[in-house]
């Protein structure tokens, strides 16, 4: 368990570091007219990104959850997999990426990069790893209320991205 102790803090970390790139890139498109939309389900976010790394590490500990290497290396696999694509999202979107969901007006879509292939490939991220990071200790408890829960969630945050860059950005 210390090592997925280890993996869950690294994640953690990465989420802060995650956080400070948003923080930096939304005073970049705030100064340049950047609109905000969906205040409201962000902070609905934010409980649930930090539950699911709270309970991936409770549920092993409090329901005696062992490491299964069967099912463990390829979550793990899977949940590098998802960091590796968040981040080719942050490097290839540069200043426009953001937890928020913030618009320039006038922004051009990016069409490079993973957003070559999907409209939205770091909610793709998002899901893999919510399933992937409980399931490398066996937590399948919380892989699976946090799936569901980030699946409403993720309903609402495409819809609304979409909307957004629907009414702010030119095809």
């Amino acid at each position: 368990m210390p090592w997925y102790t280890l993996l869950v803090l690294a994640v953690a970390a990465e989420r802060v570091t995650e956080l400070a790139v948003a923080r930096r890139n939304a005073a970049w498109t705030l100064a340049r007219a950047g609109v905000e939309h969906g205040r409201g389900h962000y902070p609905v976010m934010v409980v649930l990104h930090t539950g699911l790394l709270a309970c991936c590490l409770l549920e092993p500990v409090l329901a005696d959850r062992p490491f299964v290497p069967a099912l463990g290396w390829p979550m793990l696999a899977l949940a590098a997999g998802a960091q590796a694509l968040r981040w080719w999202c942050i490097t290839t979107l540069g200043p426009y990426w953001n937890t928020r969901v913030i618009v320039v007006p006038g922004a051009r879509l990016v069409g490079a990069g993973p957003y070559r292939f999907l409209r939205h490939p770091n909610y793709l991220a998002v899901v893999v790893e919510v399933a992937a990071l409980p399931l490398v200790h066996s937590a399948w408890l919380t892989a699976t209320v946090f799936s569901v829960a980030n699946a409403v969630l993720l309903t609402i945050r495409v819809r609304c991205e979409n909307a957004a860059l629907t009414h702010a950005v030119p095809a």
